[in-house]
């Protein structure tokens, strides 16, 4: 057994990464536009680019250039819309991940009628993915909520926004339901604990009368119950449709034997499924609702929340993956970076450019976990590695690299699929270059098709075809089973 016939082969993207025209057509400001470029800060220290507080949003605000801000710039997806689908049309593309900037619809967050102008963009990018008969997959929250929301309400602690997203998402639903049949709630749910504004739009100087760690699984709450509703509705609306949850699948061994380093991993992997079991399995499990008493952390609920989430669970589970970790008791070991989290370096497997370690074997050990845990359809949404690319003169990249790591990976999905695992697709991060989510870098290269930008916008945003273009065209023909 191998990849279904209808396998989804294609590549993911975000709004916020790639769409640039941060002031264009009625768009308001996000979470993402103040999202800083920081050069002198070493790649590999998440902590520090993720560092936000009322000061630094208010500077970014009178700040209306784009040099240290990127997310604003993106790669001009926004106006080259046509001629990029048109490049992943070439590659055969069967899917794309994208989408959607709440802010184009409802700039503020709060506006009584959505934004014709960002409705009549988003029209053209799915007639334009219809052309060349693109499956689109929908995300309705991609780390680009509004940013008024953050600084009225504190962004997700507050109520008010579990009703302001379901406004947001029927309007999706509405407007662009003829085109879409899947659709995903929020992008990695599980990194409101990582990145509390870039997820939520936390800011910890604005937490009065309550914990930071207060907010952060109040605000968990509140997307969990959005999730169940938007579900609802969209099975209500657009009939045969289907709505997945996304996890940031964080595997993690335990550095040695030691029963020690074992507990440490298992209580990481733990808390990682918690965040799929409360909308796959639709409830709380006891070990995390134990663990919130414990920290004596009360969650406000609504008399229906559990009834909503038991009764409107996810129809698949998404996830991304793009490398494992370890962890240790042993505090004086070596340290590695990969996806906005730190572990315990793994001493058998290599690294990228930027700290994260290079698991294949991860992957197919996540399948395997994942399947036998919630036995429904899975897709992997994001897998990819980000590298250090070079354009030569006669305007090639050859990145090798980049095709060794995607085929190692993919061999790994074959073989899970072969031991029963339900998969349905794979949307590698990213099909061209972007802005980088954690560091707000170009130069982070992650795409087949390289963009001539450098981190500060200098270059002249033309796109070219880098080996790997070629060879995920050929994998894709093939259905998986030619690697190269």
């Amino acid at each position: 057994m191998s990849f279904k016939e209808n396998f989804l082969w294609g590549g993911a993207i975000a709004a916020n990464q790639v769409e640039g025209a941060w002031d264009v057509d009625g768009k308001g400001l996000s979470v993402a536009d103040v999202a800083s470029y920081k050069p002198k800060v070493d790649v590999k220290d998440y902590s520090a680019h993720h560092t936000i507080t009322t000061a630094i949003i208010e500077k970014a605000k009178s700040d209306k250039t784009t040099e240290y801000y990127p997310k604003r710039r993106g790669i001009d997806f926004y106006h080259r819309y046509e001629e990029d689908i048109e490049l992943f049309a070439e590659m055969g593309f069967r899917t794309l991940r994208l989408s959607i900037a709440w802010t184009r619809l409802f700039p503020t967050g709060e506006e009584e009628k959505p934004n014709q102008l960002g409705i009549d963009y988003y029209k053209k990018v799915f007639e334009q993915l219809k052309k060349y008969k693109i499956e689109p997959i929908v995300t309705l929250s991609h780390y680009e909520m509004p940013l008024e929301l953050s600084d009225k309400y504190n962004g997700w602690v507050d109520r008010k926004l579990v009703e302001l997203f379901v406004k947001f998402s029927e309007v999706c639903f509405k407007e662009f339901g003829e085109y879409v049949k899947y659709w995903l709630t929020f992008n990695e749910v599980d990194s409101v604990g990582r990145h509390p504004f870039t997820t939520a739009g936390i800011v910890e100087d604005k937490c009065e009368g309550y914990s930071y760690e207060e907010a952060i699984y109040q605000a968990l709450h509140h997307q969990y119950v959005a999730a169940a509703i938007a579900t609802k509705k969209c099975h209500e609306l657009i009939p045969g449709s289907q709505m997945g949850c996304m996890l940031t699948k964080l595997t993690t061994y335990p550095n040695t034997c030691n029963p020690e380093d074992v507990l440490l991993s298992l209580n990481s992997n733990l808390d990682n499924h918690s965040h799929a079991d409360i909308q796959v399995l639709g409830e709380y499990p006891p070990l995390y609702k134990k663990y919130l008493e414990i920290k004596g952390i009360e969650l406000k609920k609504e008399p229906n929340d559990d009834k909503l989430l038991k009764e409107n669970t996810a129809d698949y589970l998404a996830f991304s993956y793009y490398m494992s970790r370890t962890e240790s008791a042993d505090t004086s070991k070596e340290r590695a970076a990969g996806n906005t989290v730190m572990g315990v370096k793994n001493p058998y497997l290599p690294s990228t450019d930027w700290g994260w370690q290079i698991d294949p074997i991860g992957l197919k050990i996540s399948l395997l976990e994942l399947y036998d845990r919630y036995r429904v359809p899975l897709i992997i949404v994001e897998n990819g590695m980000g590298a250090k690319d070079e354009l030569t003169e006669d305007k090639k990249v050859h990145d090798d690299y980049r095709i060794s790591y995607l085929k190692q990976h993919i061999q790994q999905m074959k073989e899970a699929v072969e031991l029963g695992v339900d998969l349905f697709g794979y949307t590698s991060w990213a099909p061209i270059d972007l802005v980088s989510a954690s560091t707000s870098q170009i130069s982070k290269r992650y795409g087949y098709i390289y963009v001539d930008q450098d981190d500060l916008g200098n270059g002249t945003q033309e796109r070219y075809k880098k080996d790997s273009f070629y060879w995920y065209k050929k994998v894709i023909e093939t259905n998986g089973e030619e690697l190269g």
